[in-house]
């Protein structure tokens, strides 16, 4: 790559293309970071007073109610730490929300499972309905944009808001953190989920049949609807406390038997694929970078581990072939369409029609008013 450089502080690069550097070469997703969250969450300390309150009018506002909230739960070590917390430490009732999107790896189902049953919750699973979940990330890997991974994250939240705002469901928990989250995926490289116009517009231009059932959302609905005016919150509860990423799996290790994963996010088969081939191998952009840079800003990696990491490739060179064709048989596709898309030209988001301006506009307000903050994309 010409004139390659990289943060002299994370791993962060010019594989962003828009990143900038200051004098001592540390870039902006770092500065971000130092600017705009580490003054409000500061590690999460001194906020046990914070999530007491919030704990509080959670359980207030749903007395009458079976349940206390929401938790989406993916089986991965964010979500299923905080399940242990919101259930035998904070005395919340939530009810275990998972969306099936067709993708599982056995260890998810197993690590669900595991969690679940050893606190003696009942388990919610959606299921999307797989042809249109199939034709939809079909469509996507034709239109050779990054950010094949759309469908199955949009259908994820879109699930979610729409049985909350159903079953009138006040609170929604999360494991989105500052923690392991604050360093943020370029936009180049995955461009926002929720973006509906986008979405319906790579499926009428590659798509084969009408989505019908697939759950569609948009940002002005979840972003502003539901919480200004149905009264539905989402909370990171993670952010109001210590939150180490290795220490919380071993406590799931050491108490429910949980198994790790090699990456984050790879309790998804097929995002396991996306993140470890497709978007290194066919446009160069290892979400490892974002990942490992969030451990390095808040001390639960060093640089030097997260650079050795990174001379190796994310996926495993022995299995590569059989994982390939099994994301083509499942998607019904031959190896060669699907290697066909590998070698298309290459596209980004903004070949297509998206609401790209809502989504400035709303992070510059977020900034402006303090009410969100978040990393710099």
């Amino acid at each position: 790559m010409k004139n390659y450089k990289i943060c002299t502080r994370c791993v962060m690069d010019t594989t962003d293309a828009i990143i900038k550097f200051n004098d001592q070469g540390i870039c902006d997703h770092c500065l971000t970071f130092d600017e705009h969250i580490k003054p409000t969450w500061n590690f999460g300390l001194g906020r046990a007073s914070q999530l007491q309150k919030l704990v509080s009018d959670i359980k207030n506002s749903s007395k009458d109610e079976d349940f206390d909230c929401i938790l989406g739960m993916s089986g991965g070590v964010d979500s299923s730490y905080l399940l242990h917390l919101v259930a035998n430490e904070l005395g919340l009732r939530p009810l275990v929300f998972h969306v099936d999107a067709g993708w599982n790896s056995q260890i998810a189902v197993n690590n669900i499972e595991k969690l679940v049953d050893g606190l003696g919750l009942d388990l919610y699973t959606e299921v999307i309905n797989w042809e249109e979940m199939k034709d939809l990330q079909r469509a996507f890997f034709k239109s050779g944009v990054p950010h094949v991974d759309t469908p199955q994250d949009h259908a994820f939240f879109a699930t979610m808001y729409k049985f909350a705002s159903q079953y009138k469901v006040k609170n929604i928990i999360t494991g989105g953190n500052h923690s392991t989250e604050c360093i943020r995926n370029p936009k180049e490289w995955m461009y926002f989920q929720s973006d509906s116009i986008q979405l319906k517009d790579i499926h009428k231009k590659f798509g084969d049949y009408p989505l019908i059932d697939f759950p569609i959302t948009n940002i002005m609905w979840h972003k502003l609807y539901l919480p200004y005016v149905k009264g539905i919150k989402l909370h990171r509860l993670l952010d109001y406390m210590e939150y180490d990423k290795e220490k919380a799996t071993q406590f799931l290790v050491d108490n429910y038997g949980y198994q790790r994963y090699p990456q984050k996010h790879f309790e998804s088969r097929f995002t396991r694929f996306y993140e470890s081939y497709w978007l290194p191998e066919r446009f160069g952009f290892d979400t490892r970078k974002v990942q490992f840079s969030s451990l390095i800003v808040t001390g639960q990696m060093t640089r030097e581990d997260a650079l050795n990491q990174l001379s190796k490739p994310a996926y495993d060179k022995d299995n590569i072939k059989h994982e390939f064709e099994y994301i083509a048989s499942k998607l019904d596709m031959t190896v060669k369409e699907l290697q066909q898309c590998m070698d298309a030209p290459k596209k980004t988001y903004k070949d297509y029609k998206s609401q790209q301006y809502i989504y400035d506009i709303g992070s510059w307000m977020s900034r402006f008013l303090s009410i969100e903050a978040g990393g710099k994309r």
